[in-house]
């Protein structure tokens, strides 16, 4: 809960300790949404960003540093296990800014989902290691002597986070996860309106005592000067509005990375096959009553623009009219049976009024709604008005004339509450110039069930838009929504939108690295990245299969002696397996092909006997074979040549809460002729040690659960 100073002023957490100014004078005082009950004060008057832009390029780059993406990713996990015990704390607060619980839902639940997603994302997509590599390896010479490729390595610097009011966790923690898996320390810097909020996460994640030391400050006011101390190295995310981005934009010394999600007029397109009484049709009322009503409005993602046929505008109100009577409670969200409550601040409100005013001044008119204060649910469940509450019920905003004479009002101002337009259409080709016009956004949504249309709408207006989301029948139910982002992917969008990507899997946490051309030799690469390359040193001293995790190493070696293909060989392996394809069974086709001399082997059978050759059959270390990777075929193998496989370990990556790890082998087979035939890697999970009886269970378990991760 929000802690009490003596001042009263909510404290900032810097250098590994809670802050506070000496005075409340001049603090800004932070107002409860529904009540205008003071909640806290915020000042930083007096703060020291420098010491804690310094702590973190110290303190905090030494702590990350020395961990791998795999440690980091586990701490995450704890992260968000401490927050989903505490998270009701959380809602609880979130009230108080006007947030209902399915608000809470996509900010606090949301936030912990980014955590346990990059948490699971990064043990299954990064190495045990503190080097990412980008792509395969570059030959740069004949002889395999000089070779290049590209790596990531983690930024030097500070990553400041400059988020919005609207999500005061799950905005911030979407920017934290990505940093702090990458290894780079985080500043918090939350909107003044809700960062009691984000003062609260950030107290949960001290108090778990697992953070490491420097990895996490929070700045709970304004940071005056801030742009001064960073330079190369340094990040900046920013969330927030157009001209507030261009301004901090422009104070940034060269070096610093800068991102911006601002303004975003998305867009919703309601296809001319989604006539009402079908399915899509019926989605697109909901979506559109969902991106109205969630949060207030208050989403930089919500639909501020709806596009539909000229026929359909009269039906899409009327069928909204009818569900948000039916479903829409405005009030105190502390009042049970609450679904929308108000804006953020009285300011925010006042400002969306005036939005709204500018809409109606370039030709809008109210199909839905009022701008008159309304009666509303009290925290004692009683009904009546609110004056000090930022109460605004939801608004739909109609326009008359053709498409190309609307007036660029309603592509350019945002009513950053429960307010969209509706905008006709007469073709497919109109509704793309409609969304294009909106200058760039984090999200356009299409319902349709005419493919035609979603691929005239993609072609068009894609490059417009960091997300799309296609909505019909078939995925109505599963969708997560218009105005849902998802850590998996990109989060952010072109123009206007601030053209950053937030999020996107892994994707997020390579913008915290630089990539670089790293050239040199099989050794030298093979030490920098833990990554054994051809020409490396190798070493055949026993079977690698005998050896645990604890004695195997990078190059370790076996080379199995030629084993000769006959007809016959062939033809087993055909009728055995149901492959008769030509190349295998008919001499004059397989001649006739221009890829083979005449019949061959089964690709397949070279691998199984590949394996055959190079296995080590008695229990050990081994526990499974768990996949095999960038399978190429090189070289036909006809009957009477002989092959050989040369299997080297290649990467070693431990398993961090397990007694095994997985193995990737390079696997090369050969003819006698020594021309490669095929190229691939074997992954298999070792033990790390010799004495460890429960390990093959253990390992039984991480095959299922390879691909949803743990």
């Amino acid at each position: 809960m929000i802690e009490r100073t003596a001042t009263g002023i909510l404290p900032s957490y810097l250098r590994g300790a809670w802050w506070t100014p000496a005075s409340a004078t001049g603090a800004t005082q932070v107002r409860d949404a529904s009540t205008g009950d003071v909640v806290t004060l915020v000042s930083t008057d007096g703060i020291d960003l420098a010491g804690a832009i310094a702590h973190a390029r110290t303190v905090g780059q030494a702590s990350l540093g020395a961990l791998t993406f795999h440690q980091r990713a586990l701490l995450l996990k704890e992260f968000a296990i401490a927050l989903t015990a505490r998270k009701a704390e959380l809602y609880e607060l979130s009230k108080r800014a006007g947030a209902t619980t399915r608000d809470s839902l996509s900010d606090v639940d949301g936030g912990i989902g980014v955590l346990f997603t990059y948490s699971s994302k990064g043990r299954r997509e990064l190495p045990n290691a503190q080097v990412y590599l980008d792509g395969p390896v570059e030959p740069l010479s004949k002889d395999g002597s000089f070779l290049g490729r590209h790596v990531y390595t983690r930024l030097p610097g500070v990553a400041v986070q400059i988020n919005a009011f609207n999500f005061p966790t799950w905005g911030a923690l979407e920017k934290f996860a990505p940093a702090f898996l990458a290894g780079v320390p985080t500043i918090v810097k939350p909107a003044t309106p809700t960062a009691y909020v984000a003062e609260a996460w950030v107290r949960i994640l001290v108090e778990t005592g697992q953070l490491p030391a420097g990895s996490l400050q929070l700045v709970s006011g304004a940071v005056p000067g801030l742009f001064d101390h960073l330079g190369l190295g340094d990040l900046v995310g920013f969330t927030g509005s157009a001209s507030t981005a261009s301004r901090l934009r422009e104070q940034a010394a060269p070096g610093v990375r800068f991102t911006s999600e601002t303004d975003s007029i998305n867009a919703s397109v309601l296809g001319p096959d989604a006539v009402p009484g079908t399915p899509e049709f019926d989605a697109y009322v909901r979506q559109l009553m969902v991106e109205l009503t969630t949060k207030a409005g208050q989403k930089c993602t919500a639909i501020r623009r709806a596009i539909v046929p000229a026929g359909a505008v009269e039906p899409l109100v009327s069928a909204l009219r009818d569900r948000i009577a039916e479903r829409v409670v405005v009030g105190d969200p502390h009042a049970e049976g609450v679904t929308m409550g108000p804006l953020v601040s009285l300011a925010q409100r006042d400002e969306v009024l005036r939005a709204v005013g500018a809409l109606e001044a370039a030709g809008g008119r109210i199909l839905l709604g009022t701008t008159d204060a309304p009666d509303v649910t009290l925290a004692d469940g009683s009904m009546g008005p609110a004056p000090e509450g930022a109460f605004v019920t939801p608004i739909v905003i109609g326009f008359d004339g053709a498409a190309d004479a609307l007036p660029e009002a309603v592509h350019d101002v945002e009513a950053f509450g429960p307010v969209a337009s509706v905008l006709a259409y007469r073709t497919v080709d109109e509704a793309a110039d409609l969304v294009g016009r909106g200058g760039g956004s984090l999200v356009t949504s299409v319902a349709t069930a005419d493919p035609a249309v979603a691929a005239t709408l993609l072609a068009r207006t894609a490059s417009y838009n960091g997300r799309m989301l296609f909505l019909d029948r078939d995925d109505a139910r599963t969708s997560t929504g218009h105005g849902s982002p998802v850590p998996h992917l990109v989060h952010g969008g072109p123009g206007r939108a601030g053209g950053g990507e937030e999020l996107g899997g892994i994707r997020a946490v390579l913008h915290h690295m630089q990539r670089t051309a790293v050239q040199g030799s099989p050794a030298m690469l093979t030490a920098l990245t833990g990554v054994w390359h051809q020409g490396a040193a190798s070493r055949s001293d026993r079977h690698p299969f005998r050896k645990s995790l604890a004695e195997l190493a990078i190059g370790d070696q076996i080379a199995s002696p030629l084993r000769r293909v006959t007809l016959d060989d062939i033809e087993t392996f055909a009728n055995f397996t149901g492959d008769l394809f030509y190349a295998h069974m008919d001499e004059e086709a397989a001649a006739a092909n221009p890829f083979f001399p005449g019949r061959v082997a089964h690709g397949y059978l070279l691998v199984s006997w590949a394996a055959g050759l190079f296995v080590d059959p008695e229990p050990g270390p081994v526990l499974a074979n768990y996949g095999l990777e960038n399978l190429r075929f090189m070289t036909p193998v006809s009957p009477g040549d002989e092959i050989r496989v040369v299997l080297t370990a290649k990467q070693i990556t431990p398993r961090e809460t397990d007694e095994y790890g997985e193995v990737r082998w390079d696997a090369v087979i050969l003819n006698q002729r020594e021309e490669i035939v095929a190229i691939y890697d074997v992954l298999t999970l070792v033990a790390k040690t010799l004495e460890q009886p429960d390990a093959v269970a253990a390992a039984s378990v991480t095959v299922e659960s390879a691909e949803v991760g743990a």
